[in-house]
C-alpha cells in the first residue's frame, strides 16, 4: 500500500478486543510495507556497523605499510556509504509510508464506526474522547506500527555486530557481547513506571479536550448566562494538570535517556582500558582495538532505537486501547449481520410498533407522542430509529425487526431527527443534496417547513450569491438563528422522504404563528407517509391524527389532543405546563362546582 492509494476500499475488520491485538492486527495488515521496512532497514545499520572495521583495516593497513589494503579499504568505505545513503533514504520513506498508511486506516475505521453507530456513539462514548482518538491517538498509533520494523532490524544488527566482534576479536568482543545485552535491557525495569505516568498524561488530555470540545459546543449558550470565564477557569485548571503530568512523565523519559547514554559510557570505558592491557601484552593489533573501540561508538545509534520502542509503545498502547474501545462497539448483533450480509433486504411499510413503550404509530398518519421527560423523549426516538436496541426488544416496522435489516435499509425506512441536528458548512444546494426518494423537491421542502426568510437571510449574508441555494451557510450554521437552524434541518429531512419519519421538537425555537403553518405544512407533505412528532406544542398536538402519551416509560393514553387534554390530568400537566399544586386546586375546584350545582338540584327539586 502506498500513499497515493488511500484511501482503502476496504479498511478491514479490525481486532478490537484489546489494545496490543489492535496494534498487532495493523501491523499484520501492512506486512508487506514492514518487510520492506525492514529490509532497507538492516541494509542502512549494517552499513553503518561496518564502518568501524573498515577503520580498523585502515589503521592497520597504514600501520603495516601496504598501500593495496589501504585501497581495498577505501573501496569498502565506499560502499559502506553508499549503503547508508540509500538504506537511510528508502528506510525513511518506508516508514513514513508505514506510519501514514497506518495512520489512514485507523482514521477510516473511525470514520466507519461513526456512521454505523450515529447518534449511538456520543451516547456510548465522549465526544472529548472521539475528538482525542481521531487526532493525536491516530498518530501515535501509526507510530507505533511503523516504529516496530526499524527496531528489529537495529535489534538484528546488534547481535550480528556482536557475533562479529566475538569472532573477529574474541578477547574483547566477548566483554561487548556481555554488556551490550545489559545496556539494552538496563531501562526494562523504568518502563512500567514511565508507562503509567503517560497513561496519566494521555487521560488528562483527554479530559482537557473533552472539556474544550464541550466549551467550544456551548459557546453560544455560556455567553448567553455569562459562563465564559467560569469554564475559561475549568480549562486553565485542565491546562495545568496536564502540563503537570506532562513533565512528570518526561522526568521519567529523561532518565531512561540519561541511562541510555551512561551505560554505553561505561560499556566503552571498560573496553578502551582491557583493550589497552591487551595491546602492551601484544595479544591484539592497534587496528583491532580501534575497530572494536569503534564498533562500540557506532553501536550506540542502533541502541536508540531500543528508547524509542518503548516510548513509542507507551505512548501507543493507551490511544490503541481507546481506539479499540471505539471500534468494539456494536449496533447489536443482528444489525450488525444484516449489515455484513451480501444481498440487501427490502424496504418494509405499515406500522411503527415499539415493544417497550406500546407505542404504535400507524402507517400513513401523523402520531403525536407527548413525554413529560425530554431525555425519555429522546432515548425513544433513537430506539424508534433502531438505535440502541436491545436483542429481541427491536422496534417493529410492518411486523418486521429494524436490527434485522441492514443499515442502509434501516436508515432508508425510519429516520430520526433529534432536537439538536447538526448543519455542515457549505452552500444550501450542498445541505439539501442528501439520499432521497426523489417524490419531493427541495423548494416543496424548505416551503413546508417555512424557510422563506432564512433563505432571504441566506442571500443578504452572501457576497455573491443571487440563488439562495448558491449560498454559503457557515459552520454548524452559527450565522443563523436557532430557529433558521431548525427549520433548515426539517427541510433537510422532508427531503429524504422515509417511510417513517420521527422528529424531536422540531418546532421548539420558532414562534407559534410559524409553529402552525410548520404544522400544516408538516401535514400536507407528509400526507400518505407515516411520522412521528414527539412534542408538547399544542399547535402540533391538535393536529395529529393521533397522540399518545408516555408516562414512565410506557405509553398510557391515546386519543385525539382535545379528548386527552380534558379527560386526562397527566397529559393536560404536560402539555399545559400546570404543576401539581395546580392541577389539586382545579381539580378541587371541579368538584366543589359539582357539589354546588348538586345542592342547587335538590333545593329546585
Amino acid at each position: 500500500m502506498q500513499i497515493q492509494d488511500l484511501p482503502y476500499s476496504d479498511p478491514g475488520i479490525p481486532d478490537a478486543r484489546s489494545g496490543p491485538r489492535f496494534l498487532w492486527w495493523l501491523w499484520r495488515n501492512q506486512l508487506g510495507g514492514q518487510l520492506k521496512s525492514l529490509a532497507w532497514g538492516l541494509l542502512h545499520f549494517v552499513a553503518v556497523s561496518a564502518l568501524p572495521f573498515c577503520v580498523g583495516l585502515a589503521v592497520q593497513a597504514v600501520v603495516d605499510r601496504s598501500g593495496t589494503r589501504l585501497a581495498l579499504t577505501g573501496g569498502l568505505m565506499l560502499l559502506c556509504g553508499a549503503g547508508i545513503a540509500v538504506g537511510d533514504t528508502f528506510l525513511h520513506r518506508t516508514a513514513v509510508t508505514n506510519w501514514i498508511t497506518a495512520a489512514a486506516r485507523v482514521q477510516q475505521l473511525l470514520a466507519r464506526q461513526a456512521t454505523q453507530l450515529g447518534s449511538a456513539l456520543s451516547r456510548r462514548v465522549a465526544a472529548g474522547e472521539v475528538v482525542a482518538v481521531s487526532t493525536g491517538d491516530v498518530e501515535k498509533i501509526g507510530w507505533f506500527v511503523e516504529a516496530v520494523s526499524r527496531f528489529t532490524a537495529a535489534a538484528l544488527t546488534v547481535v550480528v555486530v556482536c557475533a562479529g566482534l566475538a569472532l573477529y576479536q574474541p578477547a574483547l568482543g566477548v566483554v561487548v557481547a556481555v554488556g551490550l545485552p545489559v545496556v539494552a535491557l538496563a531501562v526494562l525495569p523504568l518502563l512500567p513506571r514511565a508507562t503509567r505516568r503517560a497513561d496519566v498524561q494521555r487521560e488528562k488530555a483527554g479530559r482537557a479536550t473533552e472539556l474544550a470540545s464541550d466549551t467550544v459546543a456551548g459557546l453560544r449558550v455560556l455567553r448567553g448566562i455569562g459562563g465564559e470565564e467560569l469554564f475559561l477557569d475549568r480549562y486553565r485548571r485542565a491546562s495545568q494538570e496536564v502540563r503537570h503530568a506532562a513533565v512528570r512523565s518526561a522526568r521519567m523519559w529523561s532518565l531512561i535517556s540519561a541511562v541510555q547514554v551512561l551505560l554505553p559510557g561505561l560499556l566503552l570505558i571498560a573496553v578502551v582500558w582491557h583493550g589497552i592491557h591487551l595491546a602492551r601484552q601484544g595479544r591484539i593489533t592497534v587496528g583491532e582495538l580501534v575497530t572494536v573501540y569503534s564498533a562500540v561508538m557506532i553501536l550506540n545509534y542502533p541502541l536508540r532505537h531500543f528508547e524509542e520502542i518503548a516510548m513509542a509503545y507507551s505512548f501507543s498502547r493507551p490511544s490503541a486501547k481507546r481506539a479499540a474501545r471505539v471500534l468494539s462497539l456494536q449496533r447489536s448483533t443482528a444489525a450488525a449481520t444484516a449489515t455484513a450480509g451480501t444481498g440487501e433486504a427490502e424496504v418494509p411499510a405499515g406500522d411503527l410498533y415499539d415493544p417497550d413503550t406500546g407505542l404504535l404509530a400507524p402507517a400513513g398518519r401523523l402520531t403525536a407522542v407527548v413525554c413529560g421527560d425530554p431525555d425519555a423523549a429522546g432515548r425513544l426516538a433513537e430506539r424508534l430509529g433502531g438505535h440502541a436496541t436491545e436483542p429481541g426488544r427491536s422496534v417493529l416496522l410492518g411486523g418486521v425487526a429494524l436490527d434485522e435489516l441492514s443499515q442502509d435499509s434501516a436508515r432508508t425506512a425510519v429516520l430520526v431527527q433529534d432536537k439538536d441536528p447538526v448543519l455542515l458548512s457549505g452552500t444550501l444546494r450542498e445541505l439539501l443534496d442528501v439520499p432521497a426518494s426523489g417524490a419531493v423537491r427541495a423548494a416543496d421542502a424548505l416551503a413546508a417547513a417555512q424557510c422563506d426568510d432564512v433563505l432571504e437571510a441566506l442571500v443578504q449574508g452572501s457576497l455573491d450569491a443571487a440563488d439562495p441555494m448558491d449560498a454559503r451557510i457557515s459552520e454548524r450554521g452559527r450565522s443563523l438563528s436557532g430557529g433558521q437552524r431548525q427549520r433548515l434541518a426539517l427541510a433537510r429531512s422532508l427531503i429524504t422522504d422515509p417511510e417513517v419519519l420521527v422528529l424531536d421538537e422540531p418546532t421548539s425555537a420558532v414562534d407559534s404563528h410559524t409553529e402552525a403553518r410548520i404544522a400544516d405544512g408538516l401535514r400536507r407533505l407528509r400526507s400518505g407517509r407515516s411520522t412521528v412528532v414527539f412534542t408538547s406544542s399544542p399547535l402540533l398536538l391538535d393536529r395529529a391524527d393521533q397522540v399518545a402519551l408516555v408516562h414512565e416509560g410506557e405509553v398510557v393514553a391515546v386519543g385525539a389532543h382535545r379528548e386527552l387534554i380534558d379527560g386526562d390530568p397527566r397529559y393536560r400537566a404536560v402539555v399545559t405546563r400546570e404543576t401539581d399544586d395546580e392541577l389539586a386546586a382545579a381539580d378541587a375546584g371541579a368538584l366543589v362546582g359539582a357539589g354546588q350545582e348538586r345542592n342547587e338540584i335538590e333545593e329546585s327539586t
